[in-house]
């Protein structure tokens, strides 16, 4: 089945990096001083990379992917050389996709290529992309009595998740929109009375949420008939969130409709950025 997915010239790409963090799957590397899409998998075909690249090396086009076929991938990756097969391989281990990782190496070996050495070696940190990278924060001990404080929820509608939600319902109209990445509640605490007090709450993950081409349309169809007065977005720091601002900016395009999207960034530590 055909689907989306980005594609990169390397007559005019330099190098630069400017996509790297703004891709959400992490499925891009700088490798031979080239911008590289290390694995069909893990590219959504969204773009939020493209508007990134000041050289306009990054585009999509529609072709074969959707069915992810390793052995098809790894003609391209063997192609590409030692360095971009080690990050291929990287990139398989540290997401998880152990029959993946097994299948590349099978054909590593059938076509007499040499294995590179991975042990204590990664390509992101923990060898995972960010998104996923372990992290232990330490918390100072505070006095019980300061612990001791009544809240309360600031949540005007339900549901909350896009793929829930019906972009005509009557809490939308001439609404102010709050537009929040799974993880911001809980990484955030005073998240209702900073950010969801006197809003609509629509929230979603660019990662992990399937059917992310519906979430246009169905943001598409919310500020074309709503006449949304505000647009907040609230996205983790980690660059699988940079999916959030691709989603809403193709969706007020699309809406014909010319807005100031405020943003916030939230730290793994819970800090506002």
């Amino acid at each position: 089945m055909k689907r989306q997915i980005i594609e990169i010239d390397e007559e005019k790409c330099n190098g630069c990096g400017e996509c790297i963090p703004n891709c959400p799957e992490g499925a891009l590397q700088i490798i031979d001083g080239k911008a590289r899409l290390i694995s069909d998998l893990f590219c959504d075909g969204l773009g939020a990379c493209i508007g990134n690249c000041p050289l306009g090396a990054i585009n999509t086009i529609e072709r074969e992917a959707e069915s992810y076929d390793e052995a098809r991938v790894m003609e391209n990756i063997i192609k590409a050389g030692p360095n971009t097969i080690k990050a291929h391989l990287l990139h398989l281990r540290g997401h998880g996709e152990t029959d993946l990782f097994k299948q590349a190496l099978a054909i590593l070996l059938r076509q007499g290529i040499p294995i590179p050495k991975l042990e204590d070696e990664t390509s992101c940190p923990s060898g995972t992309c960010p998104g996923v990278a372990e992290h232990t924060i330490t918390r100072e001990a505070e006095n019980d009595l300061n612990q001791v404080v009544s809240m309360r929820s600031e949540l005007q509608q339900w549901p909350v998740q896009l793929h829930l939600m019906n972009p005509n319902a009557t809490y939308l109209k001439n609404s102010e929109l709050l537009i929040a990445a799974d993880c911001v509640p809980f990484a955030y605490a005073n998240f209702h009375q900073k950010f969801v007090k006197g809003k609509i709450v629509i929230n979603f993950c660019p990662k992990l949420d399937s059917g992310l081409d519906s979430y246009i349309e169905k943001m598409t169809e919310i500020f074309k008939n709503q006449d949304i007065k505000s647009v907040t977005i609230v996205r983790m720091e980690v660059p699988c969130c940079g999916g959030m601002e691709f989603i809403v900016q193709k969706a007020l395009e699309a809406a014909g409709k010319i807005m100031m999207v405020k943003m916030n960034v939230i730290s793994i530590k819970g800090e506002i950025i």
